[in-house]
């Protein structure tokens, strides 16, 4: 069982870049970028609801779960 995260999936959607996206949502690119590779081991809610706020998408569309 994993969690997949599909950020560069909705980032793309978006067209928005990993700069534009840490500046908006106020998170560092190092750490956006561990996000977006799916290497982070925790992700804050209100880290999740700003990303989701700024990219006008649900949780889901970001996190996915995987037998």
């Amino acid at each position: 069982m994993e969690i997949i995260v599909n950020l560069d999936v909705v980032m793309a959607r978006r067209k928005m870049s990993l700069n534009e996206l840490s500046e908006k949502v106020g998170i560092s690119l190092s750490n956006l970028s561990i996000l977006k590779t799916g290497k982070a081991k925790a992700v804050r809610f209100s880290t999740l609801a700003a990303l989701c706020d700024v990219l006008d998408c649900q949780p889901s569309d970001i996190l996915e779960f995987k037998k």
